[in-house]
């Protein structure tokens, strides 16, 4: 990560801290970082593994936890410091990270969860090349079955493998592939709306809606972009996840590039998936800064 983009990650944490009791202006936010609203919450969550609103909540129960044990002010005017409309919906947001009731956090020796003020160091490495390569595609049509998953405490992270092994042992993804008019199949990450925790899986092909329509198959448009396209080579689903990692750890902060909003692709060739050799791609659209 670079050294810039560093200090402006620093600066959208030290600006977070300082509104933790005030509501969440992700806009602001963001423009501490010079980044839009959109990158900076999906270079958050690829950084850090939980999404901006989920920092702020966890923070804020901490925060929450401590002033419980270190004061006798009423659990109330707490639960209204930290943004909650109700004593009832405090009480379930602190019992689901601290496993007890706000006035249980006030009995001696019990034990509470610190969800810490995320750091982040710069890593020096040596020098490794990532090869890349900038694609503009006209819209296309994809055909397929989705799923909606939520990033809230990792939860897509186990749906979209438990979704690609149903699809897989039931035969449908064999169907998408053999009905598309494309080599490959592909997972994709669609409906990222600013601001929100959960998306659209598809596991598709390039098709069309007619297909689709009369195999009970969904249909999706994915819209005209620039594409940054990254290569996998190894198996999954090891390599491409590293992939991940580098593009948003390495790539981004040292580009003139953002992620444009739009969806996100993984391209998966035919063959094994556990040879050394494996190709596969991911697809980012993007826009220049």
């Amino acid at each position: 990560m670079s050294l810039e983009w560093l200090l402006r990650i620093k600066n959208a944490l030290d600006l977070m801290e300082e509104r933790m009791q005030q509501p969440l202006d992700i806009d602001e936010i963001a423009k501490a970082a010079y980044s839009s609203p959109f990158h900076f919450q999906r270079m958050f969550y690829m950084l850090t593994g939980v999404t901006v609103a989920e920092y702020v909540r966890k923070r804020r129960l901490t925060l929450a936890a401590q002033e419980l044990s270190l004061s006798t002010t009423k659990v109330l005017d707490i639960a209204f410091k930290y943004g909650y409309d109700s004593p009832e919906s405090f009480s379930k947001a602190f019992r689901k990270v601290h496993g007890i009731s706000p006035s249980e956090a006030r009995n001696p020796g019990v034990n509470l969860k610190a969800f810490p003020r995320i750091t982040f160091h710069l890593s020096l490495k040596g020098d490794q090349e990532m090869d890349y390569k900038i694609v503009e595609k006209a819209a296309f049509t994809v055909i397929g079955k989705s799923i909606q998953v939520t990033t809230k405490n990792g939860e897509n992270l186990r749906e979209i493998p438990k979704f690609w092994d149903q699809l897989n042992a039931d035969g449908t993804s064999d169907r998408i592939h053999a009905l598309g008019t494309g080599d490959d199949i592909l997972g994709i990450c669609l409906d990222m709306k600013h601001g929100e925790e959960t998306f659209s899986y598809l596991i598709a092909a390039e098709g069309s809606e007619d297909v689709a329509a009369s195999n009970g198959l969904e249909a999706r448009t994915i819209p005209a972009a620039t594409w940054a396209v990254f290569t996998s080579i190894g198996p999954m689903p090891h390599s491409i996840q590293k992939v991940w990692q580098r593009i948003y750890q390495e790539w981004f902060p040292a580009s003139n590039y953002e992620h444009s909003g739009g969806p996100e692709l993984e391209v998966y060739t035919m063959g094994d998936t556990h040879a050394e050799e494996y190709r596969s791609e991911v697809w980012i659209p993007i826009t220049k800064k």
